[in-house]
């Protein structure tokens, strides 16, 4: 079997690398032809929006699955006239847009904070009168790592902000007074049976994923049955298949869904040296119609982001014990760029 797989970054190159042991095979397209996956497997380089290079891209896959969220979703239904395209351009379209998650959320009775859409100067004003400052104000789409994000605790903030309005369809959604951030990875096969990773603890540094605790720490099974449940939810409304990760706020001992990413997920990487099945097997199992795996873990892990130059340290990192060490194999280093990861054990006792 031929996997087909839309991006070809360091989740695309992790997803094939845990591939080849069960004998399954990968072709990627992406625009970069300095994508790190050219060194292990075919690679079309196009845009994603290059029909042609789609059909071509597409002879002879069995299925197409993506590593990233911002494929376009054209692109998407353009290859699921062909064959199977896992998970679903649903899902994907939904995981886009800011306002689609939160509003299948609120329709799936998934708590999450108010929020309100907005496209002007004067409907943000308006929306400040609903939900009162602090507020958070978000691009609908295309944000990340913090970017397309701006924190309103102020009038003055507020006066700023109409100096320089974003020109691009927004949402205003009311500031989480949060206890820690924790985040879900659940998997769906085929057939709809369901597994789940333990949550982790996420800490940020600059809008950018620094470290993540697994499992979270001070973790209730009511908590943990909590987030399975969300999840299991969102897996079934979009038909789901494959991994996904659920991003979550936890306020007075209890959850707020924040966002979906419809992908395996950096918060997940600690899986892959603290489990028999990392999430990227387990993404794989799903996709390819494969019983699902055991999400159990052998070790508690922290695992930290490698960013910029913090990888050419490699030789010290690699000298560690209870570790594994993940180097990404990207051209360019650039501050706070995602070179690496380095996942610390514990191993568990009995």
């Amino acid at each position: 079997m031929t996997i087909g797989i839309l991006g070809g970054g360091q989740l695309g190159y992790m997803l094939a690398l845990a591939g080849y042991p069960l004998d399954l095979h990968f072709r990627f397209l992406d625009p970069s032809p300095q994508a790190p996956v050219g060194r292990i497997a075919p690679r079309v380089t196009a845009e994603y929006t290059d029909f042609e290079a789609l059909d071509k891209f597409a002879h002879g896959l069995a299925l197409v699955t993506y590593e990233f969220e911002n494929v376009p979703v054209e692109a998407a239904r353009h290859l699921a006239q062909k064959l199977p395209v896992y998970p679903p351009p649903l899902a994907l379209e939904t995981a886009q847009d800011r306002l689609s998650e939160k509003s299948l959320f609120q329709k799936l009775g998934i708590p999450t904070t108010e929020f309100v859409a907005i496209n002007s100067a004067a409907e943000m004003d308006a929306a400040i009168g609903k939900l009162g400052l602090p507020c958070v104000l978000k691009t609908r789409r295309l944000g990340y790592d913090g970017k397309g994000q701006w924190l309103l605790r102020s009038g003055e903030d507020v006066e700023a902000l109409h100096k320089d309005f974003p020109a691009t369809p927004l949402i205003l959604e009311k500031f989480v007074r949060f206890q820690r951030e924790l985040s879900i990875l659940a998997v769906r096969g085929r057939s709809g049976k369901t597994a789940f990773y333990p949550l982790v603890e996420n800490h940020h540094r600059g809008g950018i994923l620094r470290l993540s605790l697994a499992p979270a720490p001070r973790l209730s099974d009511a908590l943990q049955r909590e987030a399975e449940s969300a999840a299991r939810r969102i897996l079934e409304a979009l038909d789901y298949v494959g991994v996904l990760a659920v991003e979550l706020f936890e306020c007075g001992g209890h959850l707020l869904t924040n966002e979906i990413a419809p992908r395996v997920h950096n918060s997940g990487h600690w899986t892959m040296d603290a489990c028999v099945v990392s999430q990227f097997e387990q993404h794989v199992r799903a996709v390819a119609g494969w019983p699902l795996g055991d999400p159990g873990r052998h070790s508690d892990v922290v695992m930290t982001n490698l960013l910029g130059d913090e990888a050419e340290n490699w030789r010290n990192l690699a000298r560690e014990p209870h570790a594994g060490l993940h180097l990404y194999g990207k051209a360019e280093c650039r501050p706070g760029r995602k070179m690496g990861h380095i996942n610390r054990l514990t191993p568990r006792q009995g």
